[in-house]
C-alpha cells in the first residue's frame, strides 16, 4: 500500500465517532501510514442526532455527499493509483456509487482497491434498518458495494457468518472487534483510576434505549433485583443507572416512558446529555456496566469500561462470546434473570481476574486492520465455506 484514504465518519458528541478519527490517526502515524483524510461537510455544528437513531439522517447523507465529491475530484486529479487503498469507515455511504462508475472507465492504474467497514447492514436481523423497513433496498445497495469492493471488515465470526449467508462474495476479513483507543480514552480521565472497593455500588447501563438493545430486559432485571434484595440486604441498595450522551430518546416510547416511572420511583438513575469526559468519570466511579443487547457487534462500550476498570456483564449471544474470549463469568445466559443476576452479585463485589484484556485486544483492532490493508493478515481472511470453524476459538488469553 503505498497511500491510504481514509474516508471517516462525522462526530457526534454522545457517539464514539467523536473519537474514532483520532483513534485511526495515532496509529496510522506510529506505522508511518502516508495517509490523507478525505472529509466532508456537516450541515451544523450541533454534532447531534436529530433524525434517526444511529447517526442523523440529513447529517450522514450530507455528510457522505461531500465526502464522495471531495474523492472524485482527487481521484480526478490523479492523486490515487492502483497501488493505493480507499477505507471507508462505514459501508454504507451515500455517493459510493460514483466509484464503480468511474472505475469501470479508467486505467486499471488509477483505479486504488476499497476497502469497506460492515458496521451491522440489512444482514442483522435486528438492526435500525428493518425498524425503518430500509431493508428493501438496502439489501441491493450491499450487493452493489458488494460487487466491486475489494476488501470488507466484519468486526466478529458471527457477522462473517451473516455475511456468507447473505451470499456476500467480496474478500471478508474479521477484525475481531471495533476500532478502539485505550490510550485515549485513559487520557480523558484525570488522575489514577479509582481502586474498586472505593468506587460506588452502581451498574450502568450505557447501550440506546432503543428496541434492539432490550431496556426493558434491563427494566424487568432491575424490578427481580430489588424483589430479590428487599429489606436491609446489603445488594439492596445498588444504583442501577443509565448513560446517555443525548436526551433519552428511543424508537419504543414505552421503555421510555418505563424508565421516567422507575426514575421517579427512585429505582433508576438516568444520567443524560452526558458528555464524553463525564460519562467516562462516571464509569471511572462505577462497579459494573451492564448490556443486554440484541444487536451489539462486540460494542465500544465493553471496551471503555474495560479500559477504566468497571466489570463488564453481557449476554452470551452473538459477537460476545468472541469479544469475551468465551469467559463464562462475565458472559451470561441470555434473557436468563438468574444467570445474570448471580454473576452480577459476584462481579460488584471484586474486580474480574481479566480485566483489562478485552480492551486490549480491542485496541490493536485497527493495526489488524492496517495489516490487512498491507497485505501481512490473511490469518483474518474467511474465504471458506466452512466459516464456523473459528467460532469456537479464543481470539486471546
Amino acid at each position: 500500500m503505498r497511500k491510504l484514504g481514509y474516508v471517516c465518519l462525522e462526530k457526534y458528541e454522545g457517539r464514539y465517532t467523536l473519537q474514532l478519527q483520532e483513534w485511526n490517526e495515532r496509529v496510522f502515524k506510529r506505522r508511518g501510514i502516508d495517509y490523507v483524510v478525505i472529509d466532508g461537510e456537516t450541515l451544523d455544528n450541533s454534532k447531534s442526532i436529530v433524525t434517526g437513531q444511529v447517526l442523523d439522517a440529513h447529517g450522514r447523507s450530507y455528510f457522505s455527499l461531500t465526502q464522495m465529491a471531495n474523492l472524485v475530484k482527487m481521484l480526478k486529479q490523479g492523486e490515487f493509483t492502483s497501488q493505493d487503498v480507499i477505507y471507508f469507515e462505514d459501508m454504507f455511504t451515500p455517493g459510493i456509487e460514483s466509484l464503480p462508475y468511474i472505475f469501470d472507465q479508467i486505467p486499471k492504474e488509477y483505479r486504488p482497491r476499497v476497502a469497506v467497514r460492515c458496521l451491522a447492514q440489512s444482514i442483522d436481523p435486528d438492526d435500525f434498518v428493518h425498524v425503518w423497513g430500509m431493508g428493501k433496498w438496502m439489501g441491493l445497495y450491499e450487493k452493489m458495494a458488494d460487487s466491486f469492493v475489494d476488501v470488507v471488515l466484519a468486526s466478529n465470526e458471527e457477522m462473517v457468518m451473516h455475511m456468507k449467508v447473505a451470499g456476500w462474495e467480496s474478500s471478508i476479513y474479521n477484525i475481531s472487534g471495533l476500532a478502539f483507543g485505550k490510550d485515549e480514552v485513559r487520557e480523558r480521565v484525570s488522575g489514577d483510576l479509582k481502586p474498586f472497593d472505593q468506587r460506588t455500588m452502581r451498574v450502568g447501563f450505557a447501550a440506546r434505549t432503543d428496541a434492539e438493545k432490550q431496556p426493558h430486559f434491563y427494566l424487568d432485571f432491575i424490578q427481580a433485583w430489588h424483589e430479590k434484595h428487599k429489606g436491609n440486604h446489603p445488594m439492596g441498595s445498588v444504583e442501577f443507572a443509565i448513560f446517555s450522551g443525548s436526551q433519552l430518546r428511543g424508537n419504543d416510547q414505552s421503555a421510555i416512558d418505563r424508565i421516567r416511572d422507575f426514575e421517579s420511583r427512585g429505582l433508576i438513575k438516568v444520567y443524560d446529555n452526558l458528555g464524553k469526559n463525564d460519562y467516562y468519570a462516571l464509569l471511572n466511579d462505577t462497579r459494573v456496566l451492564f448490556n443486554c443487547a440484541l444487536q451489539d457487534w462486540v460494542s465500544n462500550t465493553v471496551s471503555e469500561a474495560d479500559t477504566l476498570g468497571a466489570n463488564v456483564l453481557y449476554p452470551a449471544y452473538r459477537s460476545f462470546p468472541e469479544t469475551f474470549a468465551n469467559d463464562p463469568q462475565r458472559l451470561y445466559v441470555p434473557w436468563s434473570q438468574e444467570d445474570a443476576m448471580t454473576k452480577l452479585e459476584l462481579l460488584l463485589q471484586a474486580p474480574h481476574k481479566n480485566m483489562g484484556k478485552i480492551s486490549t485486544w480491542t485496541d490493536g483492532c485497527i493495526d489488524r486492520i492496517l495489516d490487512i490493508l498491507e497485505d501481512k493478515g490473511e490469518q483474518w481472511k474467511r474465504a471458506s465455506v466452512d466459516y464456523r470453524k473459528h467460532t469456537h476459538e479464543s481470539k486471546y488469553q
